[in-house]
């Protein structure tokens, strides 16, 4: 916080106030400016995972349930197991089978109808192809039969022109070192006030106007909330390895010991290039606290990318861990 400029910190915090059981909710911000970059890594996940139900419910012989493969691939999943994989362990290839239902298009437009702005997804994760072509689900009819959803060309992305958009001293490519500003403007675009507007959409749909929201059924809804707050353990991964806070940042995301079943944390975490983001909304149902946080901080003091040589560990988890802390803490003193 003494040098938050050359950390990219951005903070967007949500008081809520309950008036007759309804939320509502007062905005706080640190260094909010939609037009300085940063990378979102998963956090673009939540949206893509949301929209995927919502096609999901508009489609008559699709559902959560419903078994497919991604044509030219042999793994046999589902929807409700790639939901929960993206959040569980933020997996990037269960979120790139969405993608491919979905088409970057469509993603980008439904979100730009609800309001949710600005907001630009240009490619995959994980393996950051920048096809275009969506490839064609084959989804189960029955145990031997199957039906192929329909691919979809999107439209190349354009160049960035926002703030940042170049960043650090150089860079790493397929081993070689360049001297040069690592380009991201043909990247994922989710600034931190999107995220905010996308999770109060999730979690408060009743305080936004009908064409505003994320139009799911009541047991879908239901499924992605579950989705957001389950720990690794519960979803079936290896406590040791995937510990509670692997993908909770804040409040515990310095700590590897279980979180207290009293404390909810439905979020979506993310991590690359040195940025780490977290987008969540707290609830500790005992002391009666609740309230949403975005923040995000870049941690590269080495200037280079791709290099793998970014203080996770050392600066990036401990600040967002200790800025959930004290405003937690700001909160459950308030209600006592």
């Amino acid at each position: 916080m003494e040098d938050p400029e050359t950390y990219e910190v951005q903070v967007l915090f949500s008081r809520i106030q309950r008036q007759d059981g309804r939320p509502v909710m007062t905005d706080f911000s640190f260094r909010l400016d939609p037009e300085q970059y940063f990378y979102p890594a998963s956090t673009v996940k939540l949206p893509i995972a949301v929209l995927a139900l919502e096609r999901l419910h508009e489609t008559d012989s699709l559902d959560l349930n419903t078994r497919f493969y991604v044509e030219g691939d042999t793994l046999d999943t589902s929807f409700a197991q790639d939901i929960t994989r993206v959040f569980a362990v933020s997996d990037n290839n269960a979120n790139n089978r969405l993608i491919e239902l979905l088409g970057q298009d469509t993603i980008n437009l439904r979100l730009h109808r609800k309001g949710v702005v600005p907001v630009r997804i240009s490619h995959r994760l994980g393996e950051h192809s920048d096809d275009v072509a969506t490839k064609p689900l084959l989804v189960y009819l029955n145990d031997s039969t199957t039906a192929p959803t329909k691919p979809t060309i999107n439209k190349a992305p354009l160049p960035l022109k926002l703030k940042g958009i170049q960043k650090g001293k150089g860079y790493y490519e397929e081993d070689s070192l360049y001297l040069e500003p690592f380009d991201f403007s043909l990247k994922n675009y989710y600034p931190i006030n999107a995220q905010h507007a996308v999770l109060k959409r999730v979690i408060f749909p009743q305080n936004f106007d009908e064409n505003q929201r994320f139009h799911i059924s009541g047991a879908q809804r239901s499924f992605l909330l579950n989705a957001m707050q389950l720990l690794p353990r519960d979803a079936g991964y290896d406590a040791p390895e995937y510990y509670d806070s692997y993908c909770k940042f804040f409040m515990f995301g310095d700590q590897r010991g279980p979180i207290p079943a009293h404390i909810k944390i439905y979020n979506k975490v993310g991590f690359a290039y040195g940025t780490l983001t977290d987008c969540a909304y707290i609830q500790d149902t005992e002391n009666g606290v609740e309230f949403l946080l975005t923040a995000t901080i870049l941690v590269n003091s080495d200037g280079i990318f791709n290099d793998n040589l970014y203080e996770y560990e050392e600066i990036g988890i401990p600040f967002l861990a200790a800025l959930g802390r004290e405003l937690y803490e700001i909160e459950r003193n308030r209600k006592q």
